[in-house]
């Protein structure tokens, strides 16, 4: 969005957005991610298909960390509704929905990974980095963690070059944030649905 800043007027967002999204189809394309067999609806004939639309509204800073985390909540909350296929005696098949609104599946998000990015800046590496500091900083290190602390995808951003020791310190500090980033987003996720309707609502977004 041009809201978020003024360089991605008009085409301008088109090379971040392209980046954003290969980043997270290699990120989410791996099969342990998101359990793919909880979407089949007729094995071989159809499936679901998932979609995400991200709008940044604010560009600086931990940029590909905070879409992570989003989709994470975003697919923690999907509903996905109980379909049935019904066959006739032709053999034709013809899918239908259930009329209960709350009869539907979740997926589970528990092998889901974040990403974290880490800022090479001189000699030491730092986690959620500000706008100064990004710049201050030429090369980045971006791994995607699950829950358990196991690394998934690796890519490296910035012009700089990194040595093979500092990919492994940087590894094992993001190894070690994105469990803790797991933790304390899995415990705000359950807060926020034991609220049920009692959910404040905030801005547009509520």
């Amino acid at each position: 969005s041009a809201n978020a800043t003024p360089e991605f007027e008009g085409r301008g967002g088109e090379e971040l957005g392209m980046e954003i999204a290969n980043t997270l189809y290699r990120v989410f394309s791996s099969e342990s991610s998101v359990d793919l067999k909880s979407l089949c609806i007729n094995p071989r004939e159809h499936c679901w298909v998932l979609y995400v639309d991200i709008l940044l509204l604010e560009c600086g800073g931990n940029l590909f960390d905070a879409i992570s985390i989003a989709v994470k909540a975003a697919l923690f909350n999907t509903r996905i509704p109980k379909v049935h296929v019904l066959e006739d005696k032709e053999g034709s098949k013809e899918i239908e929905l259930s009329n209960d609104p709350y009869d539907c599946i979740r997926l589970s998000v528990d092998d889901v990974p974040c990403i974290v990015t880490l800022s090479k800046i001189g000699y030491r590496h730092v986690v959620d980095a500000t706008l100064e500091e990004e710049a201050c900083s030429l090369a980045s290190l971006l791994i995607s963690v699950t829950s358990k602390g196991a690394l998934t995808s690796m890519k490296k951003m910035g012009k700089g070059s990194l040595d093979p020791e500092s990919i492994f310190e940087m590894m094992e500090t993001g190894k070690r944030v994105g469990k803790s980033l797991h933790i304390a987003l899995q415990k705000t996720l359950d807060e926020e649905e034991s609220l049920g309707t009692s959910r404040q609502k905030v801005g547009f977004l509520g």
